[in-house]
């Protein structure tokens, strides 16, 4: 079995594992995948991804930018690990790999979101040394536009 971390920066490579994806987004069109990351990409948006014998197993999304509260930071985004390779360390590979491209950008955090009712993540968080630093509140504007 051979484990491998890759970087995707391009759209075709990030199309290609729509399939991961669709495990947080089960409603995720390839259209509309396409489209968003088309947006997205201009922004500093890269992947990263786990593959088991070529076959993608876990996927995030992660993006930097700069804030007045924290300086230089990357975002993770889209955090998914397929069902079957769940609590098999896979997690960890990405999050250490997210380490330490935010380490070589000179990031001084990470940050990331997740659902107040995914007890599962905030578990898996906490134990990669994240923690709550504060509420990311949000006003829904269009309910059909969300995925």
């Amino acid at each position: 079995m051979k484990i491998e971390v890759k970087e995707l920066t391009n759209l075709e490579a990030m199309l290609a594992q729509i399939e991961v994806m669709q495990f947080l987004y089960p409603k995720l069109t390839l259209e509309k995948y396409k489209s968003y990351l088309k947006e997205m990409l201009p922004h500093n948006y890269t992947q990263v991804a786990v593959f088991e014998n070529q076959e993608c197993i876990a996927i995030t999304g992660c993006w930097f930018g700069v804030k007045l509260w924290s300086g230089k930071y990357l975002e993770i985004d889209n955090f998914v690990v397929h069902p079957e390779h769940r609590s098999k360390g896979v997690g960890k590979l990405l999050t250490d790999f997210v380490n330490q491209k935010a380490l070589d950008l000179g990031c001084t955090n990470i940050v990331l979101d997740a659902y107040t009712n995914n007890f599962q993540a905030h578990r898996f968080y906490y134990n990669q040394g994240y923690g709550p630093k504060g509420f990311h509140f949000v006003k829904i504007l269009d309910e059909e536009g969300l995925t």
